[in-house]
């Protein structure tokens, strides 16, 4: 299984996962035009696509989806029930043949790939992440969630890589333009984790198998990558984790696809 965090940040997040019979995304909050860039500049092409599961409604993580959907007839949309039910209409119609009800909690074999929704905590219809799993080794995605739950934790534990959300820094938020009620929210456990929570959800899950943990969904006005990276870098090193040895931490960027990685490895 080969992946690569096509865009991750809270303007738009999607992430590209390759097994040798499937090619899906993991949410699709870019423009069409935008997402076959980023295939394009790490090998790939939108028309080799087969599924895209979506987590929730914000147009952070759907913009682009009802796009692909038309546009390619064979592609599959995967979300729950909730999700789809609160697409915006901005997304425009998904035709119906094309859209897969996953529940959350809900396993899916597609052959030599298989994929777990979980819920999380976030202020959205229904908001689930997935963990992928090929060959005995397993990516997990976990973002746009105030908190990590105990049930989550033991679903993705010890998982091979992960992407976990670092959204802000608390004191560029509290400090920062954004009136009181959003701070909240962001803060709230329907809000986003921040840099340290990041890092505590890090120490809680990681295991022996564990090689990548790439540090997603960073705000634009409350975040910056070397701040993220010294934050949960710092805090792990503290912890007697052997960053840089056991395991490496890397970033993800808005508007530029990391290279792609081969999950284990």
């Amino acid at each position: 299984m080969r992946v690569s965090v096509l865009a991750s940040s809270s303007s738009g997040n999607a992430t590209y996962i390759e097994t040798p019979q499937h090619h899906v995304l993991m949410d699709a909050g870019l423009s069409g035009k935008k997402l076959n860039e980023l295939l394009h500049s790490i090998g790939r092409d939108l028309k080799d696509v087969d599924s895209v599961f979506i987590s929730h409604e914000h147009t952070d993580h759907c913009r682009g989806v009802g796009v692909l959907a038309r546009r390619y007839p064979n592609l599959m949309v995967y979300a729950n029930a909730p999700t789809i039910a609160a697409l915006p209409k901005s997304v425009g119609k998904i035709p119906q043949e094309q859209l897969r009800v996953f529940d959350e909690g809900a396993q899916l074999d597609l052959g030599d790939l298989d994929v777990e929704s979980f819920g999380v905590s976030h202020d959205a219809a229904q908001a689930q992440f997935y963990q992928f799993q090929h060959a005995g080794k397993r990516f997990a995605i976990v973002t746009d969630t105030g908190y990590v739950s105990d049930r989550v934790e033991g679903t993705i534990r010890d998982a091979d890589a992960y992407v976990m959300e670092t959204n802000h820094d608390l004191e560029m938020l509290r400090e920062g333009p954004y009136p009181w009620p959003l701070k909240q929210r962001i803060l709230g456990d329907f809000g986003h984790l921040s840099n340290e929570d990041g890092a505590n959800a890090i120490m809680d899950v990681i295991g022996l198998k564990t090689k990548r943990v790439y540090l997603g969904h960073l705000s634009p006005h409350n975040n910056m990558k070397p701040l993220a990276h010294t934050t949960v870098v710092n805090l792990l090193k503290a912890q007697g984790l052997a960053v840089g040895h056991d395991f490496q931490v890397l970033d993800t960027d808005p508007a530029v696809a990391d290279p792609l990685f081969t999950v284990g490895a």
